[in-house]
């Protein structure tokens, strides 16, 4: 199973869009404020249809559940190839947080189910990892295809058409998982009761398991509401290199984000696999290696404003790549640690919590940052939401476990 779910991964990430959504949102005239209100409409989706959608997957299965993911994902891709507005784009994230929050957490369930089965819980760091690393081998193809369509049709908006693609062939791979998959998971979702959130009272009071959910979840919140500010920082590298400028500034932003992107995404997938090593260099300390992933992307972000703002562009690339390769670093770690936390027949809840924990996080964040890079700029707001992030260091820190 491990290369149908390296597959999934890989195919889910060949989201061609993503490189120049916040670019396809300027391009069509939104403010950076508007675009924040797009991706709270998304989280906030996700966030509240978590739980709805975790008994829809109780009730007719994960493969099923996973399956009609991708279908309102394509349709989410249809209304943006289609359209050119803000109401428009507004339903178009509402399915794509309707997306989100049919597969969160449920493919990781899949997965520890497996490994249960096979009686390999205790490689969940190794196992995951390697997976997740297909994910990011799917991010780096996904760059490559997407900078090289709108170089040549010079606009953003067939990304979104032809993300189709590979979302049609993954539905077909999830909806041929072995049924036994779904039969391990409801096993255990049944010992935690109908809604599982209720039977989250009897671990949530735990130090461990709070403190966790608190360093992921900012973290990880703080991660997708800062990522794609990378795009408008390298359409002003790419404006300012004096390298082809023969050619028109789409174009250019184009080979920039390829390039960029490219090597980020190769980065991740290499920071994924080897995540274990962190762990290994330090000598199995979970809790240490997770504190000192969060305040380093903290400072990434902090840093990759300061430095925008100061017309550093180049710098703050660099600082953009230490954020991609930190959260890569630290997810695999971050699953092992939270899963070690609560009793093994709540792992599925307790994931589902830090999952909705972290799309709130991200739900508020998006409108401030935009708000204050509307008025501000984009290296103020992203040096102000990274220093907010880091100054809560010590209250979110995690201890080492037996």
């Amino acid at each position: 199973m491990f290369w149908r779910f390296a597959a999934y991964g890989f195919l889910k990430n060949l989201r061609l869009f993503e490189p120049f959504l916040i670019l396809f949102f300027r391009e069509q005239g939104l403010t950076f404020f508007q675009i924040g209100v797009l991706y709270t409409v998304r989280e906030l989706t996700t966030n509240l249809l978590d739980i709805p959608t975790g008994v829809l997957a109780d009730t007719v299965g994960r493969r099923v559940t996973m399956v009609l993911s991708m279908l309102t994902y394509i349709l989410s891709f249809a209304i943006f190839t289609l359209t050119s507005s803000f109401y428009p784009f507004a339903l178009a994230m509402f399915l794509y947080g309707l997306g989100d929050a049919l597969r969160s957490g449920t493919h990781k369930a899949l997965i520890l189910a497996y490994l249960r089965m096979r009686g390999w819980s205790h490689l969940k760091v190794e196992y995951y990892g390697g997976t997740r690393s297909w994910s990011q081998r799917g991010s780096a193809l996904n760059v490559l295809l997407a900078a090289i369509l709108v170089f040549f049709t010079r606009t953003y908006r067939w990304v979104f058409a032809l993300s189709a693609i590979p979302y049609i062939i993954n539905l077909l791979n999830l909806a041929t998982y072995p049924a036994k998959l779904d039969e391990l998971v409801k096993r255990g979702k049944r010992r935690e009761g109908k809604w599982g959130i209720i039977s989250l009272f009897s671990f949530v009071r735990s130090p461990d398991y709070l403190r966790a959910l608190m360093n992921s979840s900012l973290y990880v919140g703080l991660f997708k509401g800062t990522k794609d500010y990378l795009q408008p920082v390298l359409k002003a590298l790419a404006l300012s290199f004096p390298l082809f400028l023969y050619i028109g500034g789409e174009r250019r932003t184009a080979v920039a984000v390829g390039i960029v992107y490219g090597v980020i995404y190769v980065l991740n997938s290499v920071a994924s696999e080897n995540s274990y090593r962190l762990k290994s260099a330090l000598r199995g300390r979970e809790g240490l290696a997770i504190n000192l992933t969060y305040a380093l992307g903290s400072a990434a972000v902090m840093g990759a404003g300061i430095t925008f703002h100061l017309s550093i562009t180049w710098l703050a690339v660099l600082m953009f790549l230490l954020l991609y390769v930190v959260q890569n670093l630290r997810m695999p770690i971050t699953l092992s640690y939270i899963t070690g936390t609560v009793p093994e027949e709540k792992v599925a809840t307790a994931l589902s919590v830090e999952s909705s924990a972290r799309t709130l996080y991200a739900a508020i964040l998006s409108p401030i940052l935009g708000l204050l890079a509307d008025h501000f700029g984009v290296g103020v707001a992203l040096a102000v939401v990274g220093a907010f992030t880091f100054l809560l260091t010590p209250l979110v820190s995690v201890r080492d476990r037996e």
